[in-house]
């Protein structure tokens, strides 16, 4: 069985005390709730900090982004050599990262390589825009980000995706309706049996990041047998009682 998984990423947001206060506040709340993995992804200059309050702990640390070599001149710009040991998973394609900074497939495809041969679990983000939304190609945009971000992967690794449509995270149109992301979860699931296996596509954890909050966290939770195997999460994730909400929902009864 795949075991539920709820990621907080909390963007660019929090300075350093309030990211220490609230990640000790997620530690005292949800250490006993070890039937879900729970992951959060601080801002880069908090994950040392974030680290070591979550350390012993059963939640896990994730890095928001990083480059796709392992080091040179790139000024500004974070290895995954340098996440390892320190973080577990990693965010690629993240919708703002491909939008906002021009990480388009074969960007993220390397990042996804890179990650994994430094020991990293990528958590590929999928998802189409509000102009593919209305022309009726979800499905077919997710399945070809799937085809081209995992192409060359090593698929027998740790690999998670979260289906992130970016109309609704960028508050252009109303969330979907749960009924609509089981269908775009079965068609990732569709394209990795197509692509590699059954046996892939059962494995594969796939998760749903898109305005996920106290209100509608209980039927998408609900979707657990349909195959939702948990959530991304962002303004939630940086409010410890919202996030603690949120993970507890996806907690088997």
């Amino acid at each position: 069985m795949r075991k539920p998984l709820v990621v907080g990423n909390w963007k660019m947001n929090t300075l350093r005390e309030e990211a220490s206060t609230l990640a000790r506040s997620l530690v005292e709340s949800l250490s006993s709730a070890r039937q879900v993995e729970v992951v959060v992804a601080p801002p880069f200059p908090w994950l040392t900090d974030v680290a070591a309050i979550l350390h012993g702990s059963p939640l896990r640390l994730a890095a928001q982004n990083m480059h796709t070599e392992v080091g040179g001149a790139y000024t500004g710009e974070v290895s995954p050599r340098m996440l390892r040991g320190l973080c577990e998973y990693v965010l690629v394609g993240q919708y703002e990262r491909r939008i906002l900074f021009g990480d388009k497939e074969a960007i993220v495809r390397r990042k996804l390589h890179s990650a994994q041969e430094q020991g990293l679990t990528p958590i590929l983000c999928v998802g189409e825009d509000a102009d593919q939304l209305d022309e009726g190609l979800g499905l077919v945009v997710v399945a070809e980000q799937v085809e081209a971000d995992l192409d060359g992967a090593r698929i027998d690794d740790k690999l998670v995706i979260a289906y992130e449509p970016s109309w609704t995270t960028m508050g252009r149109v109303a969330p979907p309706p749960v009924s609509y992301v089981v269908d775009v979860v079965g068609h990732i699931r569709d394209t990795l049996t197509m692509l590699y296996s059954q046996d892939v596509a059962d494995q594969t954890r796939v998760i749903y990041g898109g305005q996920v909050n106290p209100r509608n966290i209980e039927e998408i939770a609900a979707q657990a047998q349909a195959g939702i195997d948990g959530v991304l999460a962002s303004t939630a994730s940086t409010n410890a009682p919202n996030f603690t909400t949120l993970v507890k929902a996806f907690a088997p009864q």
